[in-house]
């Protein structure tokens, strides 16, 4: 009989969904199984997995009036916004968090394990555990500025007291700063104020040694001038009598030859000649011929400038001269810049220097009670854990569980036909 050519089939879509669901149906025991597996093992998986747990910390600033105490100072300036970011900068300091893990092992006793050092058990959970809380920059209509720490830990952490003890331990370790920030600020400006203070007293003493170096060479000059003018009238007195001394010589030879022994005048010589009652009046307007004196007088002159040792006497300003060499033997200006004895009575500002150091020295503060922020949110212990969320969980893995089931299901139908072909 000869084959008969086949008709095509033609699928109804209508009637594969009626059957796909009939199929599915077929199959429930199967979904469910699946279903029921994946949803006790995420239920195994939520109840079973370590619980995380997550706390916070908000810290705001102090108001300004608390630091006031500091500020006071006059060496140290810190305003509340800059202590808020200073500790917040040490909060997410890994050594700060570092060195707080090493002081208080026992807070992370459920980290701990065995074969692998502090640092790397740290370092694995300082990359996950911790985040930083800071205010938006990109609104700036923020209420109030602020710094806060969230921690993420499993159980077996203390998280709680690993927060408030890094918040406190920040801020002790920026008090330390602070104190030994001041201390150094204090220290520096009194070793400024003694480098001034010698500066002033080596800028006086060379002021004071020009000075008298000063007054010296004056006097040294007034001296040298006083003592050449001293010689050349001296010069000038001997040369004068010197001179005398040859005008008298010289007319005791006129007046030899003429025989004028005694002082006489002209008109008494010419009288002597006449023998005569004649009135004579004489006017001269000049000064009479020195051998007019007499060669006796003459004589007597001419030997006592001879014998004559000294001629300071006959000129006044020899005296003058001698006074103004005597009082340049001591300059009493010089004598009294030698003999001071507290010279910082001297110095310009030492005052001034002496004040402002006996303030710094004068400054006790102690940082051990400043508060640095104000801690707005401490952290509590958490009512729930925050991962894993049971039932979340576990209804996903209802979920994952049905569409696992149904794919099975699905597979299965697709590979029926093929092994009811094959047979």
């Amino acid at each position: 009989m000869p084959d008969q050519p086949q008709q095509p089939s033609y699928s109804n879509d209508e009637i594969d969904l009626i059957e796909l669901l009939r199929s599915l149906l077929q199959q429930k025991h199967l979904i469910l199984t699946f279903a029921c597996l994946i949803t006790l093992g995420a239920a195994a998986y939520a109840f079973l997995a370590t619980p995380y747990y997550q706390v916070q910390s908000v810290l705001r600033p102090v108001d300004r009036g608390i630091l006031d105490e500091l500020n006071g100072t006059g060496v140290y300036e810190l305003t509340p916004g800059e202590a808020l970011r200073r500790v917040g900068a040490g909060l997410s300091s890994y050594e700060n968090r570092l060195q707080f893990f090493r002081d208080n092992q026992q807070l992370f006793t459920g980290l701990l394990e065995p074969g692998r050092s502090l640092e790397q058990v740290f370092e694995e959970f300082n990359r996950s555990a911790f985040a930083m809380l800071q205010v938006d920059l990109k609104k700036p209509n923020s209420l109030s500025e602020f710094v806060g720490m969230s921690l993420t830990y499993p159980k077996g952490v203390d998280g709680v007291a690993v927060v408030n003890g890094l918040v406190a331990a920040v801020q002790e370790t920026e008090r330390e700063r602070i104190t030994t920030d001041l201390n150094v600020l204090i220290a520096n400006r009194l070793f400024a104020l003694e480098q001034k203070i010698e500066a002033a007293r080596a800028s006086y003493e060379a002021s004071k040694q020009a000075r008298i170096a000063s007054l010296l060479e004056q006097d040294a000059l007034r001296r040298a001038e006083l003592q050449d003018e001293l010689r050349a009238l001296r010069g000038e007195l001997k040369m004068r009598r010197e001179n005398r001394i040859k005008q008298l010589d010289e007319a005791m030879q006129i007046a030899e030859s003429l025989g004028i022994r005694k002082p006489t005048t002209p008109s008494a010589m010419a009288d002597a000649q006449l023998q005569g009652r004649v009135m004579r009046t004489e006017v001269n307007s000049r000064d009479i011929p020195l051998y007019f004196m007499g060669v006796d007088a003459l004589k007597a002159e001419g030997q006592a400038l001879s014998e004559r040792s000294s001629d300071d006497f006959s000129e006044p300003r020899i005296a003058e001269l001698e006074k103004e060499l005597a009082l340049l033997s001591h300059n009493r200006q010089v004598e009294i810049l030698e003999q001071r004895k507290n010279e910082d009575l001297y110095l310009k500002d030492l005052a001034k220097w002496r004040q402002e150091a006996a303030q710094l020295k004068g400054v006790k503060f102690d940082a051990g009670t400043l508060q640095l922020v104000r801690v707005d949110q401490r952290a509590l212990e958490p009512l729930s854990a925050v991962k894993p969320k049971k039932a979340l969980v576990i209804g996903l893995g209802g979920v994952a569980g049905l569409m696992l089931g149904v794919f099975v299901a699905l597979l299965r139908n697709l590979l029926r036909p093929r092994q009811s072909d094959a047979a």
